[in-house]
């Protein structure tokens, strides 16, 4: 049951709407799929999807399950990265910043990862893509969809946004912070939304968000832009957040993000003396369009001097040995050249790296870059380098049908029939699942 003083609220702002608004809340939830474009079009996806699909109107990449009783979350297209459940609503953050290849880009609150992976296709994989967690549990998530969905750009921290910003002031293309709210919008997938939430937990949150918003604002370049985003309905944390931050931040406006005609105006009507540009912000609500809801506001920074950055990482190379290691594996399975330019040893764990160390050194980061492998008596591969690599570049691929037994098997760790030998990229059709390696009868997940 919805808390009376919520529906209350509700029912005083929305007025004539509030009937339909109630009725698509409390609805059984819609299942959104956003298509991965690091692995295939949605053109392409939607030819060969087992699921029958609607578009979302507002994210070419979006789509809508309509089966009910699909379970798009256990067939093997979902183990091979080719597409994150998403609330459609979820998804417009990704269309709003639009990141372009080659930017610097921050998702400052990230996990479990939706739309880190969304900016991540955007941004084409080429960049830097920095997604920090504050919760240690949840970086752990973050990690595993990114490696799923391929992701070869990004940086992965487990920082506070206060540390961030006096560290990297004025570094980033683009912010997103996607603000830990009162979560109106998912009452009916969260019990415990339902169970927290008071007027005084509403307030909590908004002051939160102010002080995140404002560590935000200092990590964003002249001419950069900062997209606000929350999953609630309340003005307090939403046009009344804004509302604060407008004041005390000339040096930032409002861009119109009412970019399709399902996107509601902000409301400056709804806090105490709301500036009118509140109305450039946007509401996306359950019963207008798919999705359970959200609030979105692009802030964009005043021009100014560009950031003086590195564009890679220049640091020491690995010792001989680790390095002889990796091209011999490299040199025997892989037919394109291994990467020059970025590999860093941590442990027994050789990296990628995107950035200088001289940059993150102090902050508490959980991955510098592309987890390449581990180096002990061999190299052995990462799931992240079979997930981010083409199977056109490996030299020895089998290839199982989404409809094949032996899928299901491999991923569980068992034995399949395969006549191979040495270090074997498994796949779904032409999308990566990991590597194997020979075992007594088969092929087994390494």
């Amino acid at each position: 049951m919805l808390p009376s003083l919520f529906l209350q609220r509700m029912a005083g702002w929305l007025g004539p709407e509030f009937g339909p608004f109630l009725e698509a809340l409390t609805a059984s939830p819609t299942v959104g799929l956003r298509v991965n474009t690091l692995k295939i079009s949605p053109q392409d996806f939607a030819t060969r999807s087992p699921f029958p699909l609607e578009p979302v109107p507002w994210c070419p990449e979006g789509f809508v399950v309509t089966d009910r009783e699909a379970r798009p979350g256990t067939h093997p297209y979902h183990e091979a990265g080719l597409y994150y459940l998403q609330d459609p609503s979820a998804m417009a953050a990704g269309v709003l910043l639009d990141p372009q290849p080659g930017e610097w880009v921050l998702d400052l609150c990230a996990a479990p990862g939706g739309k880190t992976t969304h900016l991540a296709a955007r941004m084409g994989n080429e960049g830097v893509l920095v997604a920090n967690e504050i919760h240690p549990r949840r970086v752990l998530a973050l990690a595993k969809n990114l490696d799923r969905l391929g992701v070869t750009c990004a940086l992965v921290l487990n920082e506070s946004p206060g540390r961030l910003a006096a560290r990297w002031e004025g570094l980033f293309d683009r912010v997103l912070v996607d603000a830990p709210c009162s979560g109106e919008g998912m009452f009916m997938r969260e019990p415990d939304a339902v169970r927290y939430w008071s007027p005084k937990a509403v307030e909590g949150c908004a002051r939160r968000q102010r002080a995140i918003l404002e560590d935000a604002a200092r990590l964003v370049r002249p001419g950069g832009l900062l997209l606000y985003a929350t999953c609630t309905f309340a003005p307090e944390e939403n046009e009344g957040v804004v509302n604060r931050f407008l004041r005390a931040h000339p040096e930032f406006d409002l861009a119109d993000a009412a970019v399709h005609p399902l996107f509601d105006r902000g409301r400056p009507e709804w806090v105490d003396d709301g500036d009118s540009r509140l109305k450039r912000a946007v509401r996306l609500w359950p019963h207008r369009g798919p999705g359970h809801g959200h609030f979105y506001a692009l802030l964009r920074r005043a021009d100014g001097p560009p950031p003086d950055r590195p564009r890679f990482y220049s640091g020491p190379r690995p010792p001989g040995r680790v390095r002889a290691l990796f091209e011999a594996f490299w040199r025997e399975n892989l037919t394109v050249s291994p990467p020059e330019e970025g590999l860093l040893l941590q442990g027994d764990l050789l990296y990628q790296a995107l950035l200088p160390p001289d940059l993150w050194e102090g902050l508490r980061v959980f991955r510098p870059g592309w987890p390449l492998g581990t180096v002990n008596r061999e190299f052995r591969p990462t799931l992240a380098l079979a997930m981010g690599t083409k199977p056109e570049s490996v030299r020895s691929v089998h290839r199982l049908a989404a409809d094949d037994p032996a899928v299901a098997a491999f991923l569980r760790g068992e034995t399949i029939p395969a006549s191979v030998s040495g270090w074997t990229l498994v796949t779904v059709e032409e999308f990566p699942l990991g590597w194997g390696r020979p075992a007594r009868g088969g092929l087994r997940r390494a």
